[in-house]
């Protein structure tokens, strides 16, 4: 992720402005600078490694039942997530929960076997039928509904 220098903006406005000097003359006309910064964030939610040598026995799958789920889920509880269908991707939440997040027609979750990527929202939020997911091929893919997912016993 990109950081810009704090002092980028002041530097800049610096350069922009005409040098001073003692006995300036009048300008002939009126002069115009224009300044644009842009930055850009985007999150990206891993899925957890998978150790082709790993010294601890995995678990059997477990099977999962789906449950009516929230429209929004905060972005700050995301912890992880994983392809588990062909058209929709779970996510593990912060708290040990976990939600699946149904994609939009057209959309193989196979694309999100690296993770996926978000852009944040202004109120912090990951909300269906208003934001996408990103694959690392660029790939966007809006989100249909949100399913909690919950042990079968």
């Amino acid at each position: 992720m990109f950081m810009p220098n704090p002092l980028t903006p002041m530097l800049m406005l610096a350069l922009a402005a005409p040098p001073a000097v003692a006995a300036a003359p009048e300008p002939d006309g009126v002069e115009v600078a224009q300044l644009t910064i842009r930055q850009r964030i985007i999150i990206r939610v891993p899925q957890p490694s998978r150790s082709a040598a790993s010294p601890v026995p995995q678990p059997p799958p477990v099977k999962l039942d789906e449950k009516k789920g929230p429209k929004c889920v905060p972005i700050t509880k995301l912890a992880g997530s994983g392809v588990a269908r062909k058209s929709s991707v779970d996510l593990l939440l912060s708290d040990g929960s976990m939600m699946r997040a149904k994609l939009g027609d057209d959309c193989p979750a196979l694309d999100f076997y690296a993770g996926l990527y978000l852009k944040p929202t202004p109120d912090g939020m990951l909300c269906a039928d208003r934001d996408t997911i990103r694959a690392r091929s660029g790939r966007a893919c809006p989100i249909s509904s949100f399913k909690k997912l919950k042990r079968h016993d």
